[in-house]
């Protein structure tokens, strides 16, 4: 690629190193880069130099003295300088895996502009490192052409997005990163105020309440590459700190805001890179849905194994754990598995340690045979009960019919997961596919069990159906929300909704979470006083960057597509960050530190809400 803005007076590069081509040959030219890998053959001296754009051969002769000399001390990730001619490279010896693999520069200029201590790891080769060593020197890290791929890709990505959204009228408002403490979910970051002793400011969890607001100032399309912070515990797709695309529209309906957002992926995916959808449109999934096929609300479509009922055949069995998961409220869900032989008991054990981490306290077999169903509770079950659950999970001979009986949460999380296991370990998905989808109409309030009270399923701004209206008061947990979320291979990729314009609707709304009016007004005054002007009609939605460039890069987790990432630990090993401060700084902000009595608690977790985009 050409720089723009290189020229012939650039004393350190007029080429990249990764522009060179065959017609570039005769060109004297400069580059400029780090030694990515030296080698000495037949008396020359071959360097492969490396830049951002990519990695071009220069060649040092011992006829010319002083340049072989001072190629000589060359060591790896030095930044050097080197001037000289491009060209062919001998027949045979060109490189077709690179892109300027039909030439070379023959030096007849060098500059050492740094010499460069032996690195930590190796930087020329995409080999393991330990991750604490990688984050510590970050920096090197992302020399490494994968890392350093991964980045320019969000680059490229995020530019999309912009421009997508920039010819559909949409204009990119900052919004303040610090704010007041208005808990969503996870703990908020606070920040003490120097000038207001005792009082904090909070770093946003989103900026939720301020595209709200910018729909009652009028701006009708709004979008931010913002940044969002949440003080949580973390997994390999979260981060204390991550970047959501974050829009907003007035007068417009949960359709819209789909199509919108269907029409920026398949251009990011068709356009970016060489992945394929597995459907398009992308299939519009409910809730209800989706729980009973996949047993999750992320599920991967791209393979069948879906779940199948048989609490009617297991109330009416003699198998008493079955019966007695029915009568106790929750159901029998099983799926089939063809192509698995002959499972040794190990191998069952295997599966049935994958059951347990979802909760379930065992998992139950048969497998159907030419003459009936086979496996230690096959006895409990009269032919015509074998046959209807035969028949339920469309299993044929040869089959395993794997079930978990317990509590519906429970059913669900096993099942997927034992699901997703059979995915990886039997290859039933292509991975070069996205299986996109939206998963749509969730329950607004969701029933928290350890605090016998009911909280929202995603966040308390969320419109009720219309039709839900008159269960505020009468059956909340009925209500459905106008809430949507787009998932890829069973990963949520963005959450949305259609939001609470009126100011009498969101204080019903939280009556029904606990949240009474004086409480309400001195958490959310000014959205509860801008919803009394006019406010519009409105939604959004906030796609997770990091999340979605991890999907598409085939990234294990999501520090790898971030420049700057923290451990999972939350720290920051190469800045040494969080650390002390100095007892001045202490003091200015009003501030004193004392150990904390007992075990920190670990939840993270605020009663009255969790985040809608908890999308990284």
């Amino acid at each position: 690629m050409h720089i723009e803005g290189q020229n012939t007076a650039n004393p350190y590069r007029t080429r990249s190193a990764g522009e060179l081509r065959a017609q570039n040959v005769g060109e004297r030219v400069r580059l400029a880069g780090w030694v990515h890998r030296r080698r000495d053959h037949g008396g020359l001296i071959f360097i492969d130099l490396r830049d951002r754009w990519g990695i071009t051969q220069v060649t040092f002769d011992p006829d010319r003295g002083e340049v072989f000399a001072a190629a000589e001390g060359l060591r790896p990730e030095w930044s050097v300088s080197v001037e000289g001619e491009v060209v062919r490279r001998p027949a045979g010896n060109e490189n077709p895996d690179l892109p300027t693999g039909e030439v070379e520069v023959e030096a007849t200029g060098l500059r050492v502009l740094n010499e460069s201590e032996t690195p930590p790891f190796e930087i020329d080769r995409d080999r393991p490192v330990d991750e604490l060593l990688r984050l510590r020197y970050r920096y090197l890290d992302l020399r490494r052409p994968r890392v350093r791929d991964n980045i320019v890709f969000r680059h490229r990505v995020v530019k999309h997005m912009r421009d997508y959204l920039d010819e559909r009228g949409f204009v990119e408002i900052e919004t303040p990163l610090l704010t007041r403490s208005t808990p969503e979910g996870a703990r908020d970051y606070l920040v003490p105020s120097r000038l207001y002793p005792g009082q904090f400011y909070a770093l946003p969890q989103s900026p939720q309440q301020f595209k709200q607001l910018l729909m009652v100032a009028g701006f009708e399309r709004y979008f931010q590459v913002a940044r969002a912070l949440r003080d949580e515990d973390q997994r390999g797709d979260r981060q204390p700190e991550h970047t959501q695309l974050d829009l907003e529209m007035s007068y417009t309906t949960q359709e819209e805001i789909l199509d919108l957002v269907e029409g920026l992926y398949v251009e990011i995916v068709e356009q970016l890179t060489d992945k394929e959808i597995f459907e398009k449109p992308f299939p519009r999934l409910t809730y209800a849905e989706v729980m009973d096929r996949f047993g999750s609300d992320k599920p991967d479509i791209r393979f069948g194994l879906v779940l199948a009922d048989v609490s009617g055949v297991a109330r009416e069995s003699g198998f008493k754990v079955f019966r007695g998961a029915v009568e106790s409220g929750g159901s029998v869900r099983g799926i089939t598995v063809g192509g698995l032989g002959d499972l040794s008991r190990r191998e069952l054990d295997e599966l049935t340690a994958v059951a347990v981490t979802g909760g379930a306290r065992g998992l139950a077999h048969l497998r159907v045979q030419e003459d009936g169903l086979t496996g230690p509770v096959a006895k409990f079950f009269s032919p015509d009960e074998q046959a209807r659950m035969r028949e339920a999970l469309g299993a044929e001979t040869g089959d395993y019919m794997f079930f978990v009986a317990d509590k519906n949460p429970v059913v669900f999380e096993s099942l997927n997961r034992l699901r997703l296991h059979f995915r990886d370990q039997l290859g039933l998905a292509r991975p070069n596919v996205l299986g996109l989808c939206w998963v749509t109409d969730f329950p607004l309030f969701d029933w928290n069990e350890d605090e016998g009270r009911i909280e929202p399923m995603h966040h308390m701004f969320t419109m009720p159906r219309e039709e839900d209206l008159p269960l505020l008061d009468s059956d909340p947990l009925r209500v459905i929300g106008q809430l949507y979320d787009l998932v890829a291979n069973g990963v949520e990729l963005a959450s949305g909704s259609i939001r609470i314009h009126r100011p009498d609707l969101q204080q019903k709304v939280f009556d029904v979470i606990g949240i009474g009016p004086e409480e309400a007004e001195s958490r959310f005054g000014a959205i509860l006083t801008a919803f009394r002007y006019g406010a519009p009609p409105h939604g959004g939605i906030a796609p997770g960057v990091d999340r979605l460039i991890m999907v598409l890069r085939d990234q294990p987790n999501i520090r790898e597509v971030m420049a700057f990432p923290k451990t999972q630990a939350s720290r920051d090993e190469m800045m040494e960050a969080p650390g002390p401060v100095a007892e001045d700084q202490l003091e200015a902000l009003h501030i004193a530190v004392r150990a904390r009595p007992g075990p920190a608690d670990k939840t993270g977790a605020d009663p009255t809400t969790r985040p809608e985009e908890a999308n990284n």
